[in-house]
């Protein structure tokens, strides 16, 4: 879907308020630095120029509503399992944390396009937790790797009697198979090329790479050899190739008579960035605004540059000091930021001005506490309403809400050693949030088992209309 929000747009209020109005699928990534969950609070210093900024960073059961984790139970029965385990042995500050970025990272993955990336930024305090989340509700398939981000040094590391923290982490997920990704790279080691660059021609300094296998076990063993350059051999490439590398004078003839190709220092783009990264510093002297939690300039270009391209739309849904709204000014793309503190709309301001340059700046930003309206054409979700059941339990009936049927049934089978639970029915249905409520309260249902006879059940299921049901019920059972 297109973007039903203005480039540009700084939003001020709760992220989960305007991440409901905005259409589903229209956004290429989206970082988010959230609260970390530290148990206390971040005021920006007096006389800085983010001052009055702050946030309390602790979480209480008020903090969290009824209806995010009934919505975990329709939208996503793994998440809805994982949370549940939190509340039963961890810590309920730490319960009502994750809850409460649950919900706003359902509607994250929601807008996000099928080719976009998701970022969390984090560190030890929750990063396990949030991993297992982040699993729950992208797909652990879907997790692209864990970017580990050397910050600055904590001055009172050696009062602790523990090791010291100097590292964030930036979890990144995509929402499937095909995604932007646009390989960075660093620049060869002097060692490096002293050692592996040891030859020379007109082109200048070069390294040798193999053409052909030896073995005949497996992979290219399993090619058929042919003859070039007098060596009969199972070449990687066929023989129009290396004539072709023949032609440009790309080939290495060893003494012994051995061929390799030339790969060239000048044609080397480096060495593919690792997912450790500690070139970017961050002082705040440099380019900090007393923001009590803000990140470097170059972590979120590095970040915008790697998965997306000029044009795309990028989201902040914790934009605080907005330097990931300056980021994607500078690097051409539109944006969205939305924060709860008022002194962000202050930041963006200033903060334009002074850092973006000036053929790069593209006018006055935009700024609204009014959440956006989704289109009419923003299609609502489906998903199965499923009935299970298994003979060992007669009379009843497993009745619940899955993306995959079939997969929650094998999940269900896992618990059970003769593997006798059946799918008995399923229906894919944009009302499942109120239909499988309906159906435990006509057939007085007891969690997901549900008492009854199943053609009952399942004809219950198939004559529901919320227009008439949700407001008048019958009992059926």
């Amino acid at each position: 879907m297109k973007p039903n929000i203005k480039s540009r747009t700084v939003f001020l209020g709760d992220n989960l308020d305007f991440l409901r109005g905005i259409n589903s699928e229209c956004v290429d990534l989206i970082y988010a630095d959230p609260p970390f969950n530290k148990k206390k609070e971040f005021t920006a210093p007096i006389g800085s120029q983010a001052e009055g900024a702050g946030f309390l960073d602790l979480f209480a059961e008020e903090d969290i509503k009824d209806e995010w984790v009934d919505a975990f139970r329709h939208e996503n029965f793994e998440l809805h399992s994982y949370l549940s385990g939190i509340k039963a042995i961890g810590n309920s500050y730490n319960y009502c944390y994750l809850v409460y970025m649950a919900i706003r990272i359902l509607e994250c993955h929601r807008v996000l396009k099928r080719s976009g990336s998701f970022y969390l930024h984090c560190d030890q305090t929750m990063s396990h937790y949030l991993k297992l989340l982040l699993d729950c509700i992208f797909s652990e398939k879907n997790f692209r790797g864990d970017i580990i981000w050397k910050s600055a040094p904590n001055k009172n590391d050696a009062r602790k009697r523990k090791f010291g923290n100097r590292t964030n982490n930036v979890f990144h997920y995509t929402k499937g198979d095909k995604f932007t990704f646009n390989t960075l790279f660093d620049p060869l080691s002097d060692e490096h090329v002293s050692k592996s660059y040891r030859y020379r021609d007109k082109r200048g300094r070069y390294m040798t790479a193999p053409l052909y296998s030896n073995t005949a076990l497996g992979g290219y063993g399993k090619q058929k050899p042919f003859t070039f350059n007098g060596l009969n051999k199972r070449w990687f490439n066929t023989l129009e190739t290396l004539q072709k590398f023949d032609a440009e004078d790309r080939l290495h003839i060893s003494k012994s008579g051995g061929v390799r190709k030339k790969v060239y220092l000048s044609e080397s783009k480096g060495t593919p960035k690792s997912n450790l990264w500690e070139d970017i510093n961050f002082v705040q002297g440099d380019e900090g605004v007393g923001w009590p939690t803000q990140k470097p300039l170059a972590l979120m270009e590095r970040i915008i540059i790697a998965s997306s391209h000029p044009g795309d739309w990028v989201l902040d849904p914790f934009c605080g000091c907005v330097t990931t709204c300056i980021a994607a000014e500078i690097l051409g793309r539109e944006w969205v930021g939305i924060d709860v503190a008022k002194e962000a709309w202050n930041q963006i301001e200033c903060r334009l001005k002074k850092e973006v340059p000036a053929d790069m700046f593209r006018g006055e930003p935009h700024f609204s506490t009014t959440p956006p309206k989704r289109g009419k054409t923003d299609a609502r979700p489906k998903k199965y309403v499923y009935v299970i059941s298994n003979p060992a339990y007669p009379g009843m009936y497993k009745v619940g809400v899955a993306t995959n049927a079939e997969a929650r049934l094998n999940q269900f089978q896992t618990a059970d050693p003769k593997r006798r639970y059946q799918l008995e029915y399923k229906i894919l249905t944009p009302e499942y949030k109120t239909l499988e409520p309906y159906i435990h309260r006509e057939f007085d249902g007891d969690h997901e088992w549900v008492p009854g006879e199943l053609d009952a059940i399942i004809d219950a299921i198939k004559r529901y209309r919320p227009a008439q049901n949700d407001l008048v019920g019958h009992n059926a059972g």
